[in-house]
């Protein structure tokens, strides 16, 4: 997979905005690919949606996990949405991208493509660019085998990647990858869209 390409797309993909929660997404169909694009916060609503991180239960049923409630309201709003492409027989992989806000959601895209589609575990592959933590909390073992597709971007000291706090009981699931050298950008510049864009392109 080049990253370098996909965070590109990711960035520039023509998203849909729903009215509810303000949610953005993008599916496109390419052969029996799939592929799933979450925006960044993009206006006041995300960043009330970023700030409610109180842990939520994700479904009601045997196996239960906790997950950030604001992030979870937004991909419940997208959720019915993307239903129809991931149902789609014909579909043979998934590809699921989203940076910052969206690579909160493209997590939990993660986990509902392989539980609604066991038949394609090992061809969902996620990655979520400056993604910040969303699970919290305990969870079994057949539930975290959901995420082991999943690739989390971290640029440097990403400030983003590193919350919640690890305090509060959040933290990473799938696969974290380090990009960038040593430490040449702050925190907050780590983040940065194109500061990502240039430590791909170096990675390439």
């Amino acid at each position: 997979m080049n990253l370098y390409n996909l965070f590109y797309e990711t960035l520039h993909a023509p998203y849909v905005q729903l009215e509810e929660n303000a949610a953005s997404f993008f599916a496109v169909r390419r052969g029996e690919t799939l592929c799933l694009f979450f925006e960044k916060s993009n206006g006041a609503t995300d960043w009330k949606n970023n700030l409610d991180f109180p842990a939520k239960p994700y479904r009601e049923m045997e196996g239960l996990w906790f997950v950030h409630r604001g992030f979870l309201r937004v991909f419940k709003s997208i959720e019915p949405h993307i239903a129809p492409f991931v149902m789609d027989r014909g579909v043979r992989r998934i590809v699921i991208s989203g940076y910052s806000h969206g690579a909160a959601l493209a997590l939990l895209a993660q986990e509902y493509c392989v539980f609604h589609r066991p038949d394609l575990i090992g061809r969902i592959e996620g990655y979520g660019f400056g993604c910040p933590r969303v699970v919290w909390g305990w969870m079994s073992r057949k539930v975290k085998a959901r995420f082991r597709g999943f690739t989390v971007v971290r640029n440097c000291r990403d400030i983003v990647t590193h919350l919640p706090p690890k305090l509060l009981g959040y933290r990473h699931m799938g696969n974290i990858l380090h990009i960038g050298r040593g430490m040449k950008y702050g925190r907050v510049d780590s983040h940065r869209a194109e500061n990502y864009l240039r430590e791909l392109r170096r990675a390439r």
